[in-house]
């Protein structure tokens, strides 16, 4: 009677066990978003905490929100942690369709702010539809490749229609106007395909074309010609087209090896501009100094090599989905950081985009914290290796 007590126990937690399986966690990745995220809300606290204090009369103002947009991320990437990738790939065509109508929206009843017109309002809170449409072609794309994989390789027309689809969305970011999105998007999108196996005559193609036309675009409009101009010497009018260059500059000749200390930034003090959003890394590098600045960038460093790893893991079992979404996610967030970051040092002209998990922005920390948690599902979803490689290799 005892016996087939503990068995019946025993056999009842197996069912449990069944049903609920123990989440497998990369815990570099996981590890290295949660340190990100953590320091981008002490980084944001320290560098909104003057304009704060200026025009709300709360120095945590920037800080609170922000917590609370790093609690919504956290809340819907466990959602999305639960929910199985064959689902994503069943419904990325309806999300980017759903994405492309929000962009549309946009131009029709957005806010405007610093004459661009990329945010929805919902009473205190934006959103911000081109964070959510840059996944949503992630997702997309990855299922493209799968459908056509073989055209993408072999046929003008394969790599051709998701150009088409890329070109569209871009259109309408550039309408709002928002050429960093359009930039992100355009060689994230080039990138899976390049993963996916289309030919190298083909990719420099698509690249000398991609390149012509953001030259295009980029002398059509003369506050961006200005842009370039000043990139390339800031120093020729430090206190007008070049402002925002110089005071970043200025900000990493201060960090020196460790900083000035936390909350102990002079730039933030209204000399940068944007300082809590697209220039936190410079006032992270005047507070932390290059030790600081060197440990973010390796963080997203193990944060893109963890999803190439994932991805090509997927790869190998034959989970072509997953591991294209891997990809795209890994060059999603890694075009994203290079570019944020080589805008703050000076190697690139200003964009106007958000350090990933770690800028102020409600948008950019629940998509980038969703794009996380997709990666995470895809390890849950690969095999796990074995707990012992000589054992399992001599059965």
């Amino acid at each position: 009677m005892f016996v087939k007590a503990i068995d019946s126990g025993l056999r009842f937690r197996a069912k449990i066990k069944n049903r609920t399986p123990t989440l497998r966690l990369d815990y570099w990745l996981f590890s290295s978003a949660t340190i990100l995220l953590l320091l981008g809300l002490v980084m944001v606290a320290s560098a909104s905490a003057s304009i704060a204090d200026r025009n709300v009369g709360d120095v945590f103002y920037f800080f609170w929100r922000q917590a609370f947009f790093v609690i919504i991320g956290a809340s819907v990437a466990w959602y999305v942690l639960q929910v199985k990738m064959e689902t994503w790939e069943k419904y990325n065509p309806i999300l980017l369709f759903a994405g492309i109508i929000l962009l549309i929206v946009v131009l029709l009843v957005g806010r405007e702010v610093n004459g661009s017109v990329r945010w929805l309002s919902w009473g205190y809170f934006n959103m911000q539809p081109s964070e959510l449409v840059k996944l949503f072609m992630v997702l997309y794309m990855a299922g493209y490749l799968v459908r056509h994989g073989d055209e993408v390789r072999n046929t003008f027309k394969g790599f051709f229609n998701p150009i088409i689809v890329m070109s569209v969305i871009s259109i309408l970011l550039l309408l709002e106007p928002d050429f960093g999105a359009t930039a992100v998007l355009s060689v994230t999108t080039l990138g899976m395909l390049f993963v996916a196996g289309m030919k190298m005559r083909q990719f420099a193609m698509l690249l000398g074309v991609m390149f012509a036309g953001f030259a295009i675009v980029a002398m059509a409009a003369p506050y961006r010609v200005e842009r370039l101009k000043s990139f390339l010497n800031p120093w020729d009018d430090p206190f007008d087209s070049g402002f925002q260059l110089t005071q970043a500059l200025i900000a990493f000749g201060k960090g020196e090896w460790f900083g000035v200390g936390l909350g102990g930034s002079i730039q933030k003090l209204f000399y940068l501009p944007e300082a809590y959003t697209d220039f936190l890394f410079a006032v992270l590098a005047e507070e932390l100094g290059l030790i600081g600045a060197a440990s973010v960038i390796i963080l997203f460093t193990i944060i893109v090599f963890r999803a190439f790893m994932i991805g090509y893991s997927a790869f190998r079992e034959g989970r072509l989905y997953a591991a294209y979404v891997a990809y795209g996610v890994g060059l999603l967030i890694g075009i994203q950081a290079f570019t944020n970051i080589g805008v703050n040092m000076g190697m690139l002209p200003t964009k106007g985009l958000p350090l990933p998990l770690m800028s102020y922005g409600g948008s950019s920390i629940v998509v980038t914290c969703v794009a996380c948690a997709l990666l995470l599902r895809i390890h849950h979803e690969n095999r796990p290796p074995p707990t012992n490689p000589i054992r399992s290799r001599s059965q």
